[in-house]
């Protein structure tokens, strides 16, 4: 306990030393405020990494018992992969010097991170922090695919959406492209993230076709379940948590104090969401379904994720409920009228909900929430703006969805006529734990007997 407590004493006067040092003179209120926002978002982009294993355990729970090795692994190789794409070329062209409003020219391989300088320094704690954001968007995908979507494949898909596709979309709205030129509203990425993973998802659960068995010739849908709904409610508890890194963290300012109602609004948005889910799924199945109570709050999540800085508590709560009716109807739409399989909705979740939040920003805005959080004063329809701001923020919604989803559609053909992007009906059924990565998930049994 003595050695705990002499630590305590001295690590403050090392974090005045350090900070001090840094500056060249005596700690002043600009260098303190740069360590508390530099801290901030660190701590922010380690609480968005941690949505990582929460996407990987609801995936892994709304799929069959089969898959649940092969889920974690492309859960794990996502963020792999496109940590090393982002490093390479996509943290360029999304915060490089713009060139016509369209994509970046420079920053490659980090090069505009200097360890000797203040704000160099301070690049670096912006890159870890958008990388996990880049991830974010990657992984989302692997949720619509699941199941017969070779290995291989999905690699190759990961390394372009985070080097090229995403940083795109992150340039127009969030490098100061031609987007951002024209005034949309995207703060903590409703579309720049989410969208963009879910029209990805559409685009290869198109190409890619249903899992066997998911739909009878008479057209016909036949319910897969998952195997492990605890595991998916664990995974949606971790994505709550850490979504308040990932929405009240994009100030990437500690000492912006409207990081206290972005997390309120965070919050309120997903319990309503679950809540109108639960009800709506109640109305129309006839029970109260665990599944789509889960989904609802991670819709209501999504779509609070654009105007979460610059609506009320109450418009929030409002948001939120809209966003639970929402992705019921369309997890439903999606599977029984169009026939597009997505066995965790995340379609629905991230691609529809995501275009609805970033809408909602042209409804909902108040200058008074956005003055405070830095977007600037912008008011929404309902409260005496206008339609021009939602205008700005559609034209965003359908620029982002043709820009992916043609280009991932694109990807996924050249992908399917190279290397292969189903698995083999064999494959399929054995489970692709054992056809992709020659294991089991759950393994231990079978019973041995000795000779």
């Amino acid at each position: 306990m003595g050695l705990l407590k002499k630590t305590l004493k001295i690590l403050p006067l090392l974090a005045v030393g350090t900070s001090a040092a840094a500056w060249g003179d005596e700690p002043t209120a600009a260098s303190n405020a740069v360590a508390i926002d530099t801290v901030w978002t660190l701590v922010a982009a380690f609480l968005v990494f941690f949505m990582q294993p929460g996407f990987a355990m609801v995936e892994t729970g709304f799929t069959r018992a089969k898959n649940a090795a092969n889920i974690l692994m492309k859960n794990l190789m996502d963020f792999c992969i496109g940590s090393i794409a982002f490093w390479l070329v996509g943290f360029g062209i999304m915060f490089g010097a713009s060139a016509l409003g369209l994509f970046g020219t420079n920053g490659f391989f980090l090069s505009s991170a200097n360890a000797s300088t203040g704000d160099g320094l301070w690049q670096f704690a912006y890159w870890m922090f958008q990388v996990v954001f880049a991830a974010t968007a990657a992984t989302i995908v692997s949720g619509a695919m699941a199941e017969r979507t070779k290995f291989p494949a999905y690699l190759i898909y990961s390394f372009f959406i985070c080097a090229l596709i995403y940083p795109i979309v992150g340039h127009w709205i969030w490098g100061g492209g031609w987007l951002a030129g024209k005034g949309m509203v995207d703060f903590a990425g409703s579309t720049v993230v989410h969208s963009v993973g879910g029209w990805a998802g559409l685009a290869g659960a198109i190409v890619l076709g249903p899992r066997l068995g998911k739909y009878n010739k008479n057209g016909s849908s036949n319910a897969i379940p998952g195997h492990n709904i605890p595991l998916a409610a664990l995974g949606v508890f971790i994505l709550w948590f850490g979504w308040f890194g990932f929405n009240a963290g994009s100030t990437t300012s500690g000492t912006n104090l409207s990081i206290a109602v972005i997390a309120v609004t965070t919050n309120l948005a997903a319990a309503a969401a679950a809540i109108t889910a639960m009800f709506t799924a109640w109305a129309r199945f006839g029970k109260p379904d665990t599944s789509m109570a889960l989904n609802g709050a991670l819709a209501g999540l999504v779509a609070i994720t654009a105007p979460c800085a610059s609506v009320s508590p109450l418009s929030a709560v409002i948001i939120g409920a809209i966003a639970g009716v929402i992705v019921v109807l369309s997890v439903e739409l999606l599977d029984k009228v169009f026939h597009i399989d997505d066995p965790v909705g995340a379609i629905s979740v991230h691609g529809v909900c995501g275009a609805f939040g970033t809408l909602s920003v042209g409804l909902f805005a108040e200058a008074v929430y956005g003055e405070a959080s830095g977007i600037g004063a912008v008011n929404g329809l309902f409260f005496g703006g206008g339609l021009s701001q939602f205008f700005t923020q559609l034209l965003g919604v359908v620029s982002v969805f043709a820009w992916v989803f043609g280009t991932a559609l694109l990807l996924f053909h050249v992908i399917k006529k190279t290397v292969g992007l189903r698995a083999s009906d064999e494959e399929q059924l054995k489970g692709l734990d054992i056809g992709e990565h020659g294991m089991e998930a759950y393994a231990g049994f079978q019973i041995f007997t000795t000779q």
